[in-house]
Parts: C-alpha cells; structure tokens; sequence
C-alpha cells in the first residue's frame, strides 16, 4: 500500500478557528447527502476536544480543504446525558432514513459511554439517553446486524467486539481484540473488515491496520496480525520531536504520535483522516495499491 500525505496537511489546526482550541482529535468525515438542503459544503468533517463540551465540525467542497470551523458546535454537552465533555464523534448517513446518526461518547456515572444522536441536517443532532456500550465506538454492519469496535478499561486494556441488532439497543459484548488499541477506523469489503488503529504505548504511536474475516460465529472473529500503514515523519506529525512511548488519555503539547484514524470511501478513492503531533492538528492522506 502506497500512502500519498496531502500537500495541504494539517488541514485542521488551532489556527482555523480560536474556538476549536488547541486540543484536536477524533475526525469522522461524511459526504453531505443530496437530500440535505441548503448544506455548507459538499463535506462534512467532525471532530472533538479530548476535554470538550461541544462536538466540532468543519466543512469543504473537497476532501483537500479548505475548511471552514462551523461555530458553536453540533451537539452541545448539556444536551446529552454525560457529564465533563463529550467527544468521539462516529457519523453515519443512513439514506433510507434520511438520516444522520452519530455515536459519540462522554462520562457518566458509570464511566465512560457510548451513546446515539440523530441530525436531519448534520448541523443539530439530538442525542439519546440509551447507554449502548463502552466508549469510543466505530460501527459497522454485516448480515442485518450493527456491530462496533470499542475500547474497554479492563485489565490490560484495548479494543472489544460488540453488536446489536439495529444500531439503536444496547450493544451486546463479544470478544476482546486489539490489546492496547485506542482509536480504530473500520472499511468492510465484503466478508471482510480492514481495522485502522493506532496503539497506546507505542513508540512512536502510529497507524497500523489489521484485516478479519467476518464469517462465521462472530464471537470467533479475530483480527490478523497488523501491517504499519503511516508513521510520523513530517514536521506536522511531530516527526523531528524525540521518540517516546506514547500515554493513554489527552496529550496537550506536540509529540511524535499519529492518533485517532477515520477511513472515507468515494468513487474508488481511499482517503485516512488521523491527528498528527499527538492531539494538535487532524492531516490527510489517500491510500492506493502498491503497484501505484
């Protein structure tokens, strides 16, 4: 796999917008559906603050930007059911329903969740209150069923299977894959997921991608062992500071870390969104074949 970087990387930064802060992570990128009137861009970009009590989003008529903040947020805190801050934007459009859905998660009394808000628009989600599973959920379906890979706190910590037979109920708790995972980005091709993640502790913490077969009991399925796909290198990412294993939770100063990866699909084109420098800036890349 050739990864080609965008030469208009970062495309989000602090510099875009004061209220946005300086703290960046999470990027979930949709295409506006045509039924939305009236959208601010062909894309829609949406993204968090590690401490943040607002969804972000920014929005482009074209994947390289440029982007515009969308001020005040699109879904506020006090509009949810966590407590502290909300962030882990994960967004879906569902044509049939002329809806789009977003998985986000926050703190509540029993820690770290996963919950649901749905948006005609994109711009106003209203959030529901159902605890649907731990935090940090990227979704997928196969067969008629919703399942999600999240992160669980249990000893020693990293990603866990989960599914639910519409996206709206409780997820049901599966197996536990990818020690130490912290973010993952889904693409299913078929009978077959291709998991982008990037691991606490690393060193340096970078993009690595797994692929697993979803055949099969689904409490069997396994990820393969994983294939780096993007390191940092650039001054953005954070690629002259010192290599140092990576921590858990918010990083508030650049370092040599590539977080938090989130895949787009559109007419044959494969584009990775990550945070570059640890949590400063969201970058792009687009990902080809080898024989490019």
């Amino acid at each position: 796999m050739v990864i080609r970087r965008f030469a208009e990387n970062p495309l989000i930064h602090p510099g875009l917008s004061p209220a946005i802060g300086t703290n960046i992570n999470g990027p979930s990128l949709v295409r506006v559906p045509d039924w939305v009137a009236r959208p601010l861009g062909r894309y829609y970009l949406y993204f968090a603050h590690h401490q943040g009590t607002f969804i972000r989003l920014a929005y482009a008529d074209d994947v390289h930007g440029p982007w515009t903040v969308y001020p005040g947020g699109v879904l506020r805190l006090e509009a949810t059911a966590c407590r502290e801050h909300i962030a882990s934007p994960d967004v879906h459009v569902l044509p049939e329903q002329r809806q789009i859905v977003m998985y986000f998660h926050g703190p509540t009394a029993a820690g770290q969740r996963s919950f649901r808000a749905t948006s005609a628009d994109g711009l106003h989600f209203v959030a529901e209150r159902t605890i649907l599973g731990p935090f940090y959920f990227r979704v997928f379906t196969h067969d008629g069923a919703w399942y999600a890979i999240a992160k669980t706190t249990d000893a020693p910590g990293g990603g866990v299977l989960l599914r639910s037979p519409d996206g709206v109920a409780p997820f049901t708790r599966g197996p536990d894959i990818l020690p130490h995972q912290r973010h993952v980005a889904v693409r299913k091709e078929g009978d077959r997921l291709r998991i982008f993640y990037s691991r606490g502790e690393d060193c340096p913490e970078r993009i690595l991608m797994s692929t697993m077969a979803l055949t099969g009991d689904w409490h069997r399925w396994r990820p393969r062992d994983p294939e780096e796909i993007l390191a940092p290198e650039t001054d953005y990412e954070g690629g002259a500071l010192p290599v140092r294993p990576s921590r858990f939770g918010a990083i508030h100063a650049p370092a040599r870390e590539l977080r938090d990866p989130a895949v787009f699909a559109e007419d044959g084109r494969l584009y990775l969104f990550y945070t570059g420098a640890g949590e400063s800036n969201i970058c792009g890349a687009e990902l080809l074949p080898a024989s490019v």
